[in-house]
């Protein structure tokens, strides 16, 4: 059975992968297939070497910070982790995001690393749950702030980015509100879920298989977990979110360097970052690995009247979403691989630490230290 479940992974893993270079091959010749290679080429080549380590180290401090808030986090629940583990899980968890629709195979593949390392699975999928929750947030906070005070900035890019751009905040509204909902009304959620569950399969259009019912109710205690989680946590949660804000704007902030690297100065730092915060809110719960494809679309209709035209802005594009997803993906995959060679199953399966409610007492705190 196990030996089963590991061909299964693999072979969706191969999938992944394999979707993932054949969208990378449409979305290559569909760049290039009108553009000048060789000059497109040439302004790449021409841009200092110094601006690409620049671009170089806002990547690897973006997914850093997700590393500093995981160990922060963990730290609430007095797990001591070490940063160079919680910097491994940010990099599987990029890695897999990256290649899987709506980036939905991080946090697995996070939750079973960590579990190897004998931190429990509840304790795993609260703090990650709150790290996608406080992630989801910025967005939304960046979205509608565009909405409300950036309307002059939207006037002046093309009508398809400002659509998906309402649509990208629409539907992380939508994940926010859920999310919520599960963790600050877990038993309000909990109710109407398992009533929805019910008319479903009166409905016939659900069957009642696997332990179904079972599985939806221990996936609500969770967000029980998570609800006293936050209560109990609200200053960490506060700081965290504040390093998330800094996180997403290690990642938008290449696009800026990209443009200086480029030769330009016309448009300040604040215009560029936040175009390229339009696009990321665009794409970020499309069911495309990384949005890719559409991505690239919109950078370029955003970018190309301010690189002054398509070639250029096609060059920029190699750089600053080369850095902020290929190279991302490259890292990512060599340390997933690496992560998956050297953190082997523990000896002793049963973990060590386990995830309690935050207002245990003093005396079942110090056994945990002990």
């Amino acid at each position: 059975m196990e030996t089963q479940k590991k061909k299964n992974n693999l072979y969706k893993n191969l999938f992944n992968v394999g979707f993932l270079l054949a969208l990378l091959v449409l979305t290559i010749w569909l760049i290039f297939k009108d553009q000048d290679i060789g000059k497109i080429f040439k302004l790449v080549s021409d841009i200092a070497p110094i601006f690409m380590l620049v671009c170089f180290i806002l990547v690897i401090f973006f997914v850093c910070s997700e590393s500093v808030i995981i160990k922060y986090l963990m730290s609430t629940v007095n797990i001591k982790v070490p940063l160079l583990n919680c910097i491994r899980y940010s990099f599987v968890g990029f890695f897999y995001s990256c290649i899987t629709p709506s980036a939905s195979g991080g946090q697995p593949m996070q939750i079973f690393y960590m579990q190897r390392q004998n931190i429990d699975i509840p304790t795993a999928t609260i703090i990650l749950m709150v790290v996608t929750i406080e992630y989801k947030f910025v967005l939304v906070a960046i979205g509608l702030g565009l909405v409300a005070f950036g309307q002059g900035l939207l006037a002046t890019i093309d009508g398809e980015v400002v659509f998906f751009l309402y649509v990208g905040i629409v539907l992380n509204v939508v994940c926010v509100a859920i999310m919520s909902i599960l963790v600050f009304m877990p038993n309000t959620a909990k109710f109407g879920i398992t009533k929805g569950y019910a008319l479903l399969k009166k409905l016939h259009i659900m069957k009642e298989k696997n332990n179904r019912s079972e599985r939806l109710e221990r996936s609500m205690e969770k967000y029980k977990h998570a609800s006293a989680y936050l209560k109990a946590n609200k200053v960490a949660v506060f700081n965290t979110t504040l390093i998330t804000f800094l996180q997403r704007f290690f990642l938008f902030f290449i696009t800026y360097i990209v443009y200086l690297a480029m030769g330009n100065s016309e448009k300040d730092a604040i215009t560029i970052t936040l175009l390229q915060a339009i696009v990321s809110i665009a794409v970020d719960m499309l069911p495309l690995p990384g949005g890719m494809g559409i991505s690239e679309r919109l950078y370029l209709l955003i970018f190309s009247p301010i690189f002054g035209g398509s070639t250029a802005a096609v060059a920029s594009m190699m750089v600053s979403r080369g850095f902020s997803y290929y190279v991302l993906v490259i890292v990512s995959a060599v340390i997933a691989v690496i992560t998956h060679l050297t953190v082997r199953a523990p000896e002793d399966p049963k973990p060590k630490i386990l995830f309690r409610h935050p207002d245990r007492t003093r005396a079942s705190k110090d056994k945990i230290r002990n």
